[in-house]
């Protein structure tokens, strides 16, 4: 992807540190995490702009502006070319401990009208906190603006004593998605590896842990029993792809 030239960065405060850092990204290919910067730094620059009273500094910054603005719309457009042609890439690390990994937080960018019918991948669906996490997926995904009327489930099933827990525990999910008018298919596999998910809108997710990357809470009474948001997460890596002809599990 050929990059257009670019002068000294603007000589702000908070702008300066952004925008170097959004060069750097744009140099390493690393374009989502650059145009998030690019962002960032054109909104520093405007705030620099209004309280400019130079007219030679204000032309300069117009100019520096408008280069940024030019470079973070052809990214822009390359990464809606990449998602149209099924090579958009985008991967998150979440760290030991880490927090604001709510499935809200991690999904909602990717979820609108268009998601009518979703695969879920994950061959741990088994233990009662599991069987909690997935509730709590199914939660977000019947919320609005999603139009989900299907719910594929591809795991496996407990070989440890807890069979009848995991199975009276999934048709308790069924049931209750049932009541809102969602669909939920069932299906085992004792072969199953992989962890995804994927929606009818395009985006497939993957997370080293499947949904199961939350920590246990220190007690009922804590903060992040509740929400998710505030509950510590395991390190996890989350891989995101978009392929307009996403293939069914």
């Amino acid at each position: 992807m050929a990059r257009s030239g670019r002068e000294q960065e603007p000589d702000s405060t908070a702008a300066v540190t952004v925008l170097k850092r959004a060069v750097e990204l744009d140099s390493e290919d690393r374009y989502q995490q650059a145009l998030v910067c690019y962002q960032e730094g054109i909104d520093l620059l405007l705030q620099v702009l209004k309280g400019t009273k130079d007219d030679k500094k204000k032309c300069s910054l117009r100019k520096r502006i408008s280069d940024y603005m030019d470079r973070a719309e052809s990214i822009k457009k390359y990464l809606d070319q990449e998602k149209e042609d099924g090579k958009y890439h985008k991967q998150i690390k979440i760290e030991e401990n880490a927090t604001g990994f709510s499935y809200e937080s991690l999904f909602q960018e990717y979820l609108n009208e268009a998601v009518t019918e979703v695969w879920i991948e994950d061959p741990y669906i088994r233990q009662t906190h599991q069987l909690y996490n997935f509730l709590r997926f199914c939660e977000m995904l019947i919320k609005r603006p999603c139009k989900v009327k299907t719910i594929h489930l591809l795991t496996s099933l407990d070989e440890s004593g807890g069979r009848l827990q995991q199975c009276n525990g999934l048709r308790e999910i069924k049931e209750s998605l049932g009541d809102h008018g969602v669909l939920l298919e069932l299906d085992y596999s004792s072969s199953i590896h992989d962890r995804e998910i994927r929606f009818n809108n395009g985006w497939m997710i993957k997370i080293g842990r499947g949904l199961d990357y939350f920590k246990k809470p220190q007690g009922r009474f804590s903060l992040g029993y509740c929400d998710y948001d505030l509950r510590p997460c395991h390190e996890t890596t989350v891989d995101i792809f978009h392929n307009k002809y996403t293939k069914k599990i």
